[in-house]
């Protein structure tokens, strides 16, 4: 059972979110502002973390701020009624998972709380260990090279940073402004037009194993889909 804290100023609606995710294994610490869910954070310990944005005393980027002073490797998740993309670009700024906007089906919030936690243990796994087998490819990020039977590809730093992102987030659909946040760092014309070229040439580079395919969904982002053997 995974400990996560939901910090939301709405009762009704954090009742039932808790209770939701209750039900999905989850133990739930809720605070009912930024300033009580801080002091929840330093005194205990949690794997993830569920902020609304808008919320009296300290908001959920102000609440975001602190916390990763305190553990900088806390996922964490914005919930908002607001659908400016300035918030968005903010809260991926500061670090966070993933931004919904209300209202959203709770199912969703929970399967991208597996996601995440998902993505967290594979990354620890990966830890001290820079081989990596995708479907009849060996990546080494360390080396950059990527190796299919008797072709090695070399690869720039920027190419491996988004196979070992793809990869860790693989049969997953991601959006474009989250994988821009978390490879690129930032969210414009131009990283976008550099991620479609660095899409094109990771295409080319599998296209050896059809078990390993990336897709397109549009006006959403992407998908890296690897069969399973």
């Amino acid at each position: 059972m995974k400990k996560l804290l939901l910090a939301e100023d709405d009762f009704d609606f954090a009742a039932i979110l808790k209770q939701y995710l209750e039900l999905h294994q989850f133990e739930v610490i809720w605070a009912e502002n930024g300033e009580i869910a801080l002091d929840y954070f330093k005194n205990q310990t949690f794997d993830i973390c569920v902020f609304d944005v808008m919320m009296p005393k300290m908001d959920g980027f102000s609440l975001a701020e602190k916390i990763i002073t305190i553990n900088p490797e806390i996922p964490f998740i914005f919930l908002t009624a607001r659908k400016l993309k300035e918030d968005k670009i903010i809260g991926l700024k500061l670090g966070a998972d993933d931004y919904i906007v209300k209202p959203f089906e709770v199912d969703e919030l929970i399967l991208r709380l597996q996601n995440i936690l998902k993505r967290i243990e594979q990354k620890r796994s990966l830890d001290g260990n820079n081989i990596i087998e995708i479907g009849s490819y060996i990546f080494d990020n360390e080396r950059l090279t990527l190796n299919n039977k008797n072709h090695v590809q070399q690869l720039t730093e920027m190419e491996a940073s988004l196979i070992e992102y793809l990869y860790l987030n693989h049969n997953q659909l991601l959006k474009r402004d989250q994988i821009l946040m978390s490879v690129w760092k930032k969210d414009d014309y131009f990283s976008g037009r550099s991620m479609d070229v660095f899409i094109s040439r990771l295409r080319k580079y599998f296209n050896s194993d059809p078990k390993i395919k990336i897709e397109s969904v549009r006006n959403i982002g992407l998908e890296f889909k690897i069969e399973k053997p």
